[in-house]
Parts: structure tokens; sequence; C-alpha cells
């Protein structure tokens, strides 16, 4: 539930729900008298409401509380000797870092730990965290990233559907790290193709994975030299907004407006500025 409602609409719709929920609910559980295996399973399925609290607290901009939530998550699932949940703590620690500009060795080697954790996990497992270790190889090694996204999308193929947060791994997640990968390879025409595939791909619940898309995919555009359908995709993701609460959102608005600016004199981006400046002032 709380997953899929931060996907639908962000990361602040939910935080202050799930923290008190951890923290009321699920936490006195775990000084519980239980058998190993019960108390171990408790251990696992905390780690993992810990870990998507984390994802929430970075999509809401809470970068250090997100951290402090992604290691208390990594530190239950070690205690709880559950090596897949452990291996995507570890590979969304990685993201998290990618995504605020950190591409050191440093985080492609915990990318690296979280795909060694997760060798014997399902295969959607495996993927999510193979997939991420192209994106990160990217800066450094293209052969290595270019291997590690094939393996990637063998083992997405390999993958069963089996529903949830933790147990699948959406394809139009990995079509979007695809497109990151490429991005970074400097083949923004393969990156294009790898978001218009992403963005078909999304579910009706990936309401805020699809709009981040459709930022992509204008920006990508644009820098092709296609106006018009980046305005298309700006458009999208402006209707979307006003359901949407997540920094990350706020950012690529934020994004278009600066790219928008050298073709303001253009009556059709001057509109879409107007649209955007009336949706995201204060209502003062």
């Amino acid at each position: 539930m709380f997953a899929t409602s931060a996907d639908q609409y962000g990361g602040r719709h939910v935080r202050a729900a799930l923290a008190a929920y951890l923290a009321h609910e699920v936490a006195p559980l775990l000084h519980r008298p239980a058998h190993t295996r019960v108390h171990h399973g408790l251990l696992a399925a905390t780690a993992r409401l810990a870990l998507l609290l984390g994802s929430i607290c970075a999509d809401s901009g809470h970068h250090s509380l997100a951290q402090h939530y992604h290691q208390i998550a990594a530190r239950l699932a070690a205690d709880a000797d559950d090596h897949a949940t452990l291996a995507i703590a570890l590979r969304t620690m990685a993201t998290h870092a990618h995504d605020l500009g950190q591409h050191t060795p440093a985080v492609l080697n915990l990318a690296e730990r979280a795909d060694q954790y997760a060798r014997h996990a399902p295969p959607a497992v495996r993927a999510y965290t193979h997939v991420h270790l192209a994106v990160l190889n990217a800066h450094h090694d293209r052969h290595a990233a270019v291997t590690a996204l094939l393996r990637a999308e063998r083992l997405h193929l390999e993958a069963d559907d089996e529903p949830g947060p933790f147990s699948s791994y959406p394809a139009g997640a990995l079509h979007y790290q695809r497109a990151q990968t490429l991005a970074t390879l400097k083949d923004r025409t393969g990156a294009l193709a790898a978001l218009t595939t992403s963005l078909r791909l999304r579910t009706p619940t990936e309401r805020l994975p699809s709009a981040l898309t459709r930022a992509r995919l204008a920006e990508t555009h644009l820098r092709l030299g296609h106006l018009e359908p980046a305005l298309t995709h700006w458009q999208a993701l402006l209707d979307a907004y006003p359901t949407l609460r997540s920094v990350r959102a706020d950012q690529r608005l934020t994004a278009a407006v600066q790219h928008l600016r050298p073709y303001q004199r253009r009556a059709d981006v001057a509109d879409l500025l107007d649209r955007i400046t009336e949706r995201t002032s204060p209502p003062w």
C-alpha cells in the first residue's frame, strides 16, 4: 500500500504515515519473544519498510534521513540473514548516491557488493542490482557497462511476474536505467528509444515514474533538437504535477524552465512557461 501510494502520488503523501507505522506498530514487535525463524521474518519485513521509508524520504528531499533509514534497513536485513533484501538495500543506497551526483569508485563498489549479495536471489532482484552496475560503470568503463546492461536484460527475461515492490522489477524501470546508461555513454538516440519504451511500459499505478520519464524524454528530445515533442512531454508532466508531492517532480519542472528559456520568444514556449509558473507559485 505504501509503495503503491508513493508511486502514484510521490513520497510526501505517505512519509509521515509510514514513519508512524514503523515507530508505533512495527518496532514493538521486534522486542517480543519469538522463535528465531519468526524473529528473522520480522527483521526482514521491517528492513523492507525502512528501506521504503528511506526512498520516500529521498523523494521528499530529506537526503540525510534517507541515508539513515537505508543504513537501518541494511543492518536489519543482515541481522535477518536475508541476502536478497540486503542486496536491494545496498543497491538503493548506491542509486541514491548516484542521483545526488556521486559516481565515484566507492559508489560503484557499493553496487558491486549489492550484486554479490544478490547472486542467489530470484532473477528479478538480480536484474535490479545488475542493471545499476551498468549505470555506474558507464562513468568508468564502457565495455563493463554494456556487458552489465545485457546481463541485466537477460535476467529480467527470466524473472517471474510475482507482484510486490521487493519481488518484482517493472520493465519500465529497467528501460529507464538502460536510458541512463546510454545517455552517460553519449548515445542520445539510444537513450531516447529506451525512454520511449520505458514510458510505454509504465503501468497506471506508476504515475510518478511516468511523469519523471516524460521529463527525461523532454530533455533528451530537446538535446536532439526536437522542440515540439519536448513541449508535449513537459506539458504532460505539468498536467500530472498537481497530484504529485515529490521533490523530484519539482526539480524536473525547475529544470524545464531552465531548458526552455532560450526559446521563450516562441508563443508555445512562452505559454508553457507561464503555466509552469502558475502551477508552481505559492498561493499567496
